[in-house]
């Protein structure tokens, strides 16, 4: 069976294609003409270069693929509103369920995000029926994913595609190249987070997330979302774990809300004004003080997906971290 993965070079899709090829997969791999792709140096995988707005580089992408696994995403949340975001995210999907349907593509897996649902407490979680409730954030990247979500399904409820969503939470995992959640653990490591906020998210190993989404080629039912998710934990809770495993002091100091927001309404304001792209919005102040907890039950019943212990994870992160240098240097 042939299976391309968008997004290819990313944290996700460098663990999605390793356990693709385990499993005896011919896998093409995605990635944009001007990136480069560490993690993919040496596998077993046809490289397509194309562009996720580029109608017909992702129709002939598609054009003998049997499954195609839709993880590429702009994540950019600064400044909040972006077009290009939009455009990648939509318009992006857009083509890709055009291009499925145009070649035949026996299963599209859109990878989406656990944010289209609207998350809970810790003793009751959110889940899959639960409505979309982030337009309050004012944040493109969540409006877009949500959005994207919705095209997919449409395709489903009309009968012209098989396809299911994925909504993973808080990833972490090894060969994440251009660091993403495993900035968090460099910031601890370099000592670069000076404390905790009082919210809290839900987190999983990448590995187990790239498990569910391998399962749910042939396992999994068309038109349903599952929460791709694990440890419900707040941000002390998180960070005494990353410490523990790297073996480095817990972090003590309790960072207040109006603290936190304050800093990041501040950051928002010197983006505007100056070529800065901070790392803590007013918007990103804001999640940073809520807690985002989530039940991946649904999950690990139909896609059996693994519930590996976070400390793991870390641990894997932070020893490709290490191995490739990372840690010799402040990022």
């Amino acid at each position: 069976m042939k299976i391309l993965v968008t997004g290819a070079d990313g944290l996700l899709g460098s663990n999605l294609i390793r356990e693709l090829i385990s499993r005896q997969y011919e896998v093409s791999a995605l990635v944009q003409e001007d990136r480069t792709y560490i993690t993919l140096v040496g596998l077993p995988i046809s490289i397509i270069k194309g562009d996720l707005r580029d109608a017909k580089s992702i129709n002939n992408a598609c054009s003998t693929i049997d499954v195609v696994i839709h993880c590429a995403a702009n994540t950019s949340m600064f400044p909040p509103r972006q077009e290009a975001v939009k455009r990648v995210n939509i318009s992006g999907t857009q083509n890709i369920i055009d291009a499925c349907k145009l070649n035949k593509v026996k299963r599209l897996i859109y990878v989406g995000t656990a944010n289209s649902f609207n998350s809970g407490s810790i003793d009751h979680p959110g889940n899959e029926t639960n409505a979309y409730t982030a337009t309050k954030y004012g944040l493109d990247y969540m409006d877009s994913k949500y959005e994207a979500q919705q095209l997919v399904l449409k395709e489903v409820a009309n009968g012209t595609l098989d396809a299911l969503v994925v909504n993973p939470t808080f990833m972490i995992g090894p060969y994440d190249s251009r660091p993403s959640s495993g900035e968090m653990i460099l910031g601890i490591y370099f000592k670069k987070i000076p404390g905790y906020t009082l919210g809290g998210k839900n987190f999983v190993a990448v590995k187990d997330v790239a498990f569910a989404i391998a399962n749910s080629i042939t396992l999994g039912q068309k038109g349903q979302c599952y929460i791709l998710g694990h440890e419900n934990l707040s941000y002390k809770e998180a960070f005494e774990k990353i410490s523990s495993v790297l073996n480095v002091p817990a972090l003590k100091f309790k960072l207040s809300t109006g603290l936190v927001r304050f800093y990041g309404n501040i950051n928002s304001f010197l983006g505007k004004l100056l070529p800065y792209k901070p790392k803590i919005s007013r918007e990103l102040a804001i999640l940073a003080s809520e807690t985002h907890f989530y039940s991946s039950q649904k999950a690990i019943t139909e896609l059996k997906m693994p519930q590996t212990p976070l400390e793991i994870a870390i641990a894997e992160c932070y020893a490709w971290f290490d191995e490739n240098n990372y840690l010799k240097k402040s990022t």
